[in-house]
């Protein structure tokens, strides 16, 4: 096998995962072309076989995309739904009504956030602020640099918490941790290299590599192949 489609979310999370995964592929002397997609596209683009490898699905979240001829390989991180802020709250529990200004999210989580908000006394009537998923991390600061108090809504890894003082929240009304896995289409993985598979499958990026990558590309002005290097080489965050 000389080529591979590597398809990922348009975001710079996955963009900077699949560089990563794409240096295994390179070291095996397969050339990479990368097939950026949105949520909505991914599946017929799995079922027209239009991506080889996918980077990467979020387990079990995700587990209705293996159903288009694909396997799950390996596990690169563990992404997590949460609340997080910069202020200082161990949990939702412990709110006070007035505490927090603002709750911050992205369109994609927004559904999910204010059903939360809706269980969650102390955020009655608190000032709700959605953007898009690139301008999260700017929106945040903004708030902080404000003096406003905010929780946001996010999956975490994030660049948000690339920095250590952006923590999180404790909530027993989310779910717990999921797997970041890649999946790899059956058809492909016969003919694969059994080594290269198997250094896929090993693979193992964690939580605080892909913030600091997804930081790299987001705020740092990295490209994907930058961060991806940068991490390679032990210079992104210790690994």
């Amino acid at each position: 096998m000389t080529t591979i489609s590597l398809g990922y979310l348009g975001t710079a999370l996955h963009a900077g995962c699949a560089s990563a995964v794409a240096r295994v592929l390179d070291a095996h002397e397969v050339e990479v072309d990368f097939v950026d997609s949105d949520e909505s596209e991914l599946p017929g683009m799995l079922e027209e076989g239009a991506i080889d490898l996918l980077v990467s699905a979020w387990l079990p979240r995700d587990a209705h995309l293996v159903q288009y001829g694909m396997r799950v390989l390996g596990t690169l991180y563990r992404p997590f739904y949460c609340w997080a802020s910069f202020e200082t709250v161990s949990s939702l529990s412990g709110l006070s009504a007035g505490e927090i200004d603002v709750a911050i999210t992205s369109r994609s989580d927004q559904k999910q956030m204010e059903v939360l908000i809706g269980q969650t006394d102390a955020l009655a009537g608190v000032t709700v602020e959605i953007c898009d998923e690139e301008a999260l991390y700017a929106a945040v600061h903004a708030a902080r640099d404000a003096g406003r108090k905010a929780l946001v809504f996010l999956a975490q890894p994030h660049a948000l918490f690339n920095d250590e003082a952006f923590r999180t929240i404790d909530d027993p009304n989310l779910p717990g941790e999921m797997e970041g896995c890649m999946l790899v289409r059956e058809s492909v993985a016969a003919c694969a290299d059994q080594d290269m598979l198997d250094e896929l499958s090993e693979m193992t990026l964690g939580n605080k590599v892909m913030s600091a990558m997804d930081h790299a590309i987001q705020v740092d002005g990295m490209d994907p192949e930058e961060a991806a290097e940068a991490w390679q080489r032990g210079r992104l965050v210790a690994r």
